[in-house]
């Protein structure tokens, strides 16, 4: 009877409970609920009279405009570097949706692995980017600093051309035609015939060369420099008639012979070796043989010289007998040889007064003219009053031309 009662009673349990209403699922709020219930219902709004603002709206239109990105290929936009990535580059906050990756290759024009990624991207530092891509699924793009840096070098570069400037460019690489330095960052190349006293072999590379620009065409992206011109146009402007200067024979022709000067090429004429004939002018020079030679004439705009020799001579015929004597005492020659062209000089002058003592005065004046027209006491640029060297290098001036 007892088991009957507590089976009884079980069974009323389990009854009720199958006949019990199911309990209502609560719905939680939406996002756009609590939205709803914070924001809903009518809301005051505060009017503010225009002469209340700092500013107008044209200028806030302005300065939407001036700070809006257009996140298109090619377009440079100010950016923060956040995050360095494992896989070579940085993440680049530039108030894209994401954030923009900038590969290791795109970080700098020149590297040459001595600095580090983090020194030249720091993180939270403002700096301008150019998007190199469209976004890809994920909506990122591709920024580079290499692309800004580039651009901005061949400005450079365009206006050291113009200004005709002579720079020093690092030698990185040497082939069969010549060098390549870099010029700002840009590689460019230098033809052989434009290395001035050296060789383009494996000893150039590292060293730093002055060089004038030959070439640039940015639409070809062409650059082209000599060393020559650049060494040249330094020599040039230290150089006057007269000078003594040491160099090498380099080649050997019937008329005469091409020494090189501190990188530029002299002529030193078969008539103003010596004031003896020569019959055989390789029994007195020969390629390869050190020499020193007197300037008795340049072209400082196409960087040639004309030598002389025989003025160095203490006795005619001194560079057939001894050369090597002659150009030992090539200074010593050289001081008689201005001191005898002045003494001349002053000798010619005492000489036409001397003549136009006892003409009229109509005559005096006239004669005052010529000698002023004639340049007797004009400046050749270098300083002098008269430079005695002009009719010996008169003869030249074909040569040269």
């Amino acid at each position: 009877m007892g088991w009957r009662a507590d089976s009884s009673l079980s069974q009323s349990t389990v009854a009720e409970t199958e006949t019990e209403a199911p309990k209502k699922k609560v719905q939680m709020p939406t996002r756009f609920d609590k939205f709803k219930k914070t924001y809903k219902g009518p809301r005051t709004l505060h009017t503010v009279e225009d002469g209340a603002l700092d500013f107008s709206y044209d200028e806030f239109a302005q300065a939407v405009a001036e700070t809006e990105y257009a996140f298109e290929r090619n377009s440079v936009v100010e950016g923060v570097a956040v995050e360095y990535s494992g896989n070579g580059g940085c993440l680049v906050d530039i108030g894209a949706k994401s954030s923009a990756f900038l590969p290791e290759q795109e970080v700098a024009l020149v590297n040459d692995g001595t600095i580090s990624l983090e020194d030249m991207v720091p993180l939270d530092t403002t700096m301008d980017f150019q998007i190199i891509s469209e976004e890809d699924e994920n909506g990122q793009l591709l920024v580079s600093l290499k692309r800004i840096q580039f651009r901005q070098a061949w400005e450079s570069i365009q206006k050291l051309a113009t200004e005709d400037a002579i720079i020093e460019a690092p030698v990185i690489a040497v082939n069969r035609g010549g060098a390549i330095c870099l010029v700002e960052g840009l590689r460019a190349f230098m033809p052989g015939s434009h290395l001035a006293g050296q060789m383009a072999d494996e000893n150039l590379i590292g060293q730093s060369l002055k060089v004038k620009f030959l070439e640039v065409a940015q639409e070809n992206n062409k650059l082209v420099v000599s060393n020559r011109k650049a060494i040249v146009e330094q020599q040039m402007a230290d150089l006057s008639r007269g000078d003594v200067v040491a160099g090498i024979v380099k080649a050997i022709k019937p008329y005469g012979a091409f020494v090189e000067v501190g990188g530029m090429s002299g002529l030193l004429h078969i008539s103003q070796i010596s004031y003896d004939r020569i019959d055989d002018l390789e029994k007195v020079l020969q390629p390869g043989m050190p020499v020193k030679c007197m300037i008795i004439d340049h072209d400082k705009v196409n960087g040639r010289i004309a030598l002389s020799t025989k003025t160095l001579e203490t006795n005619p015929g001194d560079m057939l007998n001894d050369s090597a004597k002659v150009f030992e005492n090539a200074e010593e020659a050289a001081e008689r040889y201005h001191k005898k062209m002045e003494e001349e000089r002053l000798a010619r002058e005492e000489a036409a007064r001397g003549i136009v003592m006892g003409l009229s005065g109509d005559t005096m004046e006239a004669l005052d003219e010529i000698m002023a027209g004639s340049g007797s006491s004009s400046d050749d640029g270098d300083g002098a009053s008269v430079d005695p060297l002009q009719d010996v290098s008169d003869s030249l001036d074909s040569l040269l031309s």
